[in-house]
């Protein structure tokens, strides 16, 4: 089982110091702003919770329970669904159903992780996911909504998969719009979710150079929330991911958080990224091991798209073929 987290106060007291966190924090931030530019922190939503929650509802926990007869069922379930995976959030998904999550997760007294993926032109390079939401307009509404849903319920939320390493597909408005966008997302979070650790998402080690990254992550606002995320649906390894992060940080001046997306990287990678054969399942979620957080962000076994072993499955379906050979390593 995966490492939780630990409790240093009991499921009654932590909601009363949620709120009292948050007052202290809006005032700690309103007085530090006055002084010198610096990585916004939140009150840490580890101590305020006692493990990661786990989704019920997840793709391969739902295939399992609907498949209980199929012989690869029993082990997707232990293997996959059992463990802490985030839920992703797009357009369609209305403030409601974020703090329903959310507030589910605070329920059983867990950390979710969510996120937040439905900026404009999502996917401009890659092209298996596109969508997002239809305007600057419409997303500033959505993502303020998202981060007023979360509320003062402690969360982890990583921002917009790889918006920041899709600029070669985009002009130097709509890299501009982006930055924008970004920015106004963390300011959100740091806004109206006080125990909530979001993470602007920083690509992999195999994409941008760590200084070209830092500087979109600086531009983006990183310096308003906890930090940023890498390896996110993708397969390089722990180490080679904690060293592109390290890397990232170091360009920034240092002081930010970062989590590694492990979902996938137990084989590491081998140059592809559209369902390739071969990969692993990595360690499961848990806090520290060089980074704030180790987590499965992609849901393993959701395919990367109609590409690589899963040609006929569109992005964000669940494969429980793709799925045995994520526990198999084949």
């Amino acid at each position: 089982m995966p490492a939780a987290p630990r409790a240093l106060v009991r499921s009654t007291s932590r909601r009363t110091l949620r709120l009292l966190a948050g007052t202290a924090l809006a005032i700690a931030l309103g007085a530090a702003l006055l002084l010198v530019p610096h990585t916004a922190s939140a009150t840490d939503p580890v101590t305020l919770t006692s493990g990661f929650y786990v989704n019920p509802d997840s793709s391969p926990a739902v295939w399992a329970r609907d498949n209980p007869g199929d012989p690869r069922a029993a082990r997707i379930q232990s293997s996959i669904g059992a463990r802490p995976i985030a839920r992703w959030f797009g357009t369609g998904s209305s403030a409601t159903s974020v703090a329903s999550y959310a507030g589910a997760a605070d329920s059983h007294d867990k950390l979710p992780v969510l996120v937040a993926y439905s900026i404009p032109g999502r996917d401009a390079c890659g092209g298996h996911s596109g969508g997002g939401a239809g305007s600057v307009g419409a997303y500033r509404t959505w993502i303020a909504s998202f981060a007023a849903a979360i509320g003062t319920k402690p969360a982890v939320v990583v921002i917009e998969p790889d918006a920041l390493g899709d600029f070669a597909c985009m002009s130097s408005t709509q890299i501009q719009e982006r930055l924008d966008m970004l920015r106004y997302a963390t300011e959100q979070f740091q806004e109206k979710a006080p125990n909530t650790f979001a993470y602007l998402d920083g690509g992999n080690a195999g994409w941008v150079a760590p200084a070209v990254m830092a500087g979109r992550l600086d531009s983006a606002g990183v310096h308003n929330v906890r930090g940023f995320s890498v390896n996110v649906s993708n397969y390089y390894t722990t180490a080679a991911s904690l060293s592109y992060a390290s890397a990232v940080n170091t360009s920034l001046g240092g002081g930010a958080g970062y989590v590694v997306d492990t979902s996938r990287n137990g084989n590491g990678s081998n140059g592809e990224w559209r369902n390739p054969a071969g990969r692993k399942l990595g360690t499961p979620a848990q806090t520290g091991e060089g980074a704030d957080m180790l987590l499965w962000v992609k849901t393993p076994g959701n395919s990367d798209g109609q590409c690589g072993i899963a040609p006929a499955d569109p992005a964000g379906q669940f494969s429980p073929d793709l799925a045995v050979r994520l526990i198999d390593g084949v």
